[in-house]
């Protein structure tokens, strides 16, 4: 297996088990840490994006969702009160997250102003699925006849900022850990050139 192998499969093991351990709990508590999933699709997009086979992998990683989601709401008493039919939507905010990481992958740098559009690129990712979600939600889950466009849209505002900052926290934290790995593989290349 050559390296850029391995890199994948371990990029792909991470986002995987990141997800796996995050996704009960959308905003955290003193137990469990915050859902990553929105991270976790754009983090595949922008490592794994480009590689052969990349749609299969958004395929398990959307199929790993629905799983834990499943698992949560039968074993683990979840509330299942968003999965209407609306849920399926879900693939198309996945997807938006997916291939704005894909888009942003070769402009991706680590420098100063790379990690600032990097963010900035996971915010806009966040905030269109997001909206996607939401709006989706609004328009088909069939709770919402009473509720007027705005009513909704203030209620589900306070929302936003949370999914959004949490999105660029865990992008921010990978972005971190790549630049530890490079500055380790830097060092190991100066010492065996010694």
């Amino acid at each position: 297996m050559n390296i850029m192998q391995n890199k994948t499969v371990w990029i792909a093991s991470a986002l995987l088990l990141l997800m796996a351990l995050t996704r009960y709990n959308h905003f955290g508590s003193a137990i469990s840490l915050p859902d990553a999933s929105y991270a976790v699709f754009f983090l595949g997009g922008l490592f794994l994006g480009r590689m052969r086979g990349a749609l299969g992998m958004l395929a398990v990683l959307m199929i790993e969702a629905a799983l834990v989601d499943y698992y949560a709401i039968n074993f683990r008493e979840v509330s299942g009160w968003c999965v209407t039919s609306a849920y399926a939507f879900l693939v198309f905010a996945y997807g938006a997250l997916w291939f704005v990481g894909r888009w942003y992958a070769p402009r991706h740098e680590l420098t100063l102003k790379g990690l600032s559009g990097l963010l900035l690129a996971g915010a806009v990712a966040g905030s269109a699925a997001f909206i996607i979600a939401n709006v989706s939600f609004y328009l088909l889950a069939g709770y919402f006849d009473r509720m007027s466009v705005v009513q909704y849209v203030s209620s589900v505002a306070q929302y936003y900022g949370p999914y959004v900052a949490v999105a660029v926290f865990y992008i921010g934290v990978a972005a971190g850990v790549q630049i530890l790995l490079a500055m380790a593989a830097g060092k190991s290349q100066a010492a065996d050139a010694r």
